[in-house]
């Protein structure tokens, strides 16, 4: 296989976790956004024994071998136990907990407790109530299922269907605890040429995101191929109508084509936090 072959390939990219992956998953996002590579993306949670830990060895060596080339592999295990049986896996295997661990324990002249899940004990804290309130609300919310309570939202994100607004409201939720309702942007409204009535009293809460017609069209056709929905033409027109709309209503919008999930959730909170300054 020549070179650039070999970095056009898409990689496969492994999120290993005892918990949720969350932190394994925005730590691997934040690396991996400065290669300009195409990954498959697959979470491994709740690695908690032995039984476990080998067994995703197993899928991740699987995939190596299938493949034909490592799997990268992001893991935020606590226990040095499990971390060594991923080693020995055959995906390049970093590690973000342990390559911590031993430094700190040396400059605080204490043993870490590698007690699995010790970062979500406080279950009754203020922050963490906030945060599954706030996924509720996201889910509840999600691809306009509902307009009720959205005087609660702290935003409201709109935009053409696959353009990131459902990953970008449960990150919002899940790592800040923002209460983030979405709304997909279709033909329908395009023909009416203005927002569902159910949004209108909200608009100072919306937030759109947009994205390149050609990668939206590259999305889509990985789910529905060679559809009317996944064509080019149609995601042009969609994508053109949809900006069209924003700027009509005043909505502050910006494309999702080259952001991470991160730097998307950083730009629509810096916007949340400058619109409670002007209140």
């Amino acid at each position: 296989m020549s070179q650039n072959n070999s970095i056009a390939a898409t990689r496969t990219v492994f999120f290993v976790s005892d918990g949720t992956g969350i932190t394994a998953e925005t730590f691997g996002h934040s690396v991996l956004s400065q290669f300009d590579i195409r990954v498959s993306e697959r979470r491994l949670p709740f690695v908690d024994s032995l039984d476990k830990a080998e067994d995703a060895v197993r899928t991740i060596n699987q995939t190596c071998r299938t493949e034909g080339r490592r799997a990268i592999v992001f893991s935020t295990l606590v226990k040095e136990e499990l971390s060594v049986i991923l080693r020995k896996s055959e995906g390049l295997y970093m590690d973000l907990i342990q390559a911590f661990i031993a430094p700190l324990e040396q400059e605080f002249s204490l043993k870490a407790t590698h007690t699995i899940g010790r970062s979500h004990t406080s279950t009754d804290s203020a922050a963490y109530k906030n945060r599954i309130e706030a996924i509720n609300f996201s889910l509840a919310h999600d691809d306009g299922q509902s307009n009720k309570n959205l005087e609660e939202a702290d935003v409201i994100l709109v935009g053409v269907s696959r353009s990131g607004k459902t990953p970008t409201t449960l990150f919002l939720a899940m790592q800040y605890g923002i209460k983030a309702a979405n709304y997909p942007l279709t033909p329908d409204d395009f023909e009416r040429g203005k927002l569902p009535g159910g949004l209108l009293p909200y608009r100072h809460k919306m937030f759109g995101l947009s994205i390149a017609p050609d990668r939206l069209a590259e999305i889509r056709n990985e789910r529905l191929p060679d559809s009317k929905y996944a064509s080019l033409l149609n995601c042009r027109y969609e994508v053109n109508e949809a900006e069209r709309m924003m700027r009509k209503e005043g909505i502050r919008w910006m494309s999702s084509t080259t952001k991470s999930i991160e730097e998307i959730a950083a730009t629509i909170l810096q916007e949340i936090r400058m619109e409670a300054r002007a209140r």
